[in-house]
């Protein structure tokens, strides 16, 4: 049987020096756009990166998705896909379907790649299906990161180099556990990280944006209110937000698929302040 080290070292062969660009800008880019006429706010608002979800394995068609990607592709803005599965022949024929210039993958990752029952392997079998069968879409992959002062730095990076070799961009995003050091508990969404609102340990995210060869994008508990500090703390290619642009309902909670677009304006508007502080610095 292959050990994952021997698997990784084979995957890094096979990727015929396949780099991203870094970009001259921090990038912005917004979770959850399910339809159209929201895709066409983002762009109003100068977003970089438009993303939307697919809740079901079993009703993963969804016309009006596939318009929100073309409407993303035509305002010149680029479109990402998050499959909240990972059967490989489920995940190809939304990809032929869609047509996305990024799939985003997801999943809660075990803190021990090496005693998770093959988990990353059948992982990066799906991210090397993806890089064999469409040149033309990149793969993001999310790192979880646990909040503040819960995160284990070498853990997370030693994840992120078992991934880099087939992925094209990192993502940060907060992994809800019981206490530091602990395995990951229930997340929002089973099985995926995500949209909890938190941010996660942004010492560590530093060290990641540091220590890979590809774009990392900040995301976990992103808002108006601390975009810009983020950017500062961290240098990432690029923000995320979800939750914390989202719409509020009478009770002062986030409504999941239906974001204020005031907040997206501010938060790109506080992202480029950042990026102004930092020209200013060099």
């Amino acid at each position: 049987m292959v050990d994952t080290a021997q698997k990784v070292n084979r995957f890094k062969q096979r990727r015929c020096c396949r780099v991203t660009p870094m970009p001259k800008k921090i990038l912005t880019q917004i979770y959850e756009i399910q339809t159209p006429s929201e895709a066409e706010w983002m762009l109003s608002a100068g977003v970089d990166h438009v993303g939307s979800v697919l809740l079901s394995e079993s009703d993963w068609k969804k016309p009006r998705i596939r318009e929100t990607i073309l409407a993303v592709q035509s305002g010149g803005a680029r479109s990402s896909l998050i499959p909240l599965f990972n059967t490989p022949d489920t995940v190809f024929e939304a990809l032929d379907y869609y047509g996305p210039d990024m799939v985003h993958f997801c999943e809660t990752l075990p803190l021990d790649p090496g005693n998770d029952d093959g988990f990353c392997e059948r992982l990066l079998a799906v991210q090397e299906g993806v890089r064999q069968r469409y040149g033309q879409i990149q793969i993001m992959r999310s790192i979880p990161i646990a909040p503040p002062g819960m995160a284990d730095s070498d853990r997370v990076l030693a994840l992120a180099r078992l991934f880099e070799p087939l992925s094209d961009w990192f993502l940060t995003d907060t992994l809800c556990v019981a206490g530091p050091g602990e395995a990951p508990g229930e997340q929002p969404v089973s099985g995926f990280v995500g949209i909890t609102g938190k941010t996660c340990d942004w010492t560590v995210a530093a060290r990641l944006v540091r220590d890979s060869t590809i774009p990392v994008i900040l995301a976990g508990g992103l808002s108006p209110e601390n975009v810009c500090q983020g950017c500062l703390a961290v240098a990432p290619a690029g923000v995320d937000s979800c939750t914390l642009t989202n719409a509020l309902d009478g009770n002062k909670t986030p409504v999941r698929f239906k974001k204020d677009p005031q907040r997206v304006r501010r938060f790109v508007a506080e992202t480029r302040r950042a990026q102004a502080m930092i020209n200013q610095d060099k």
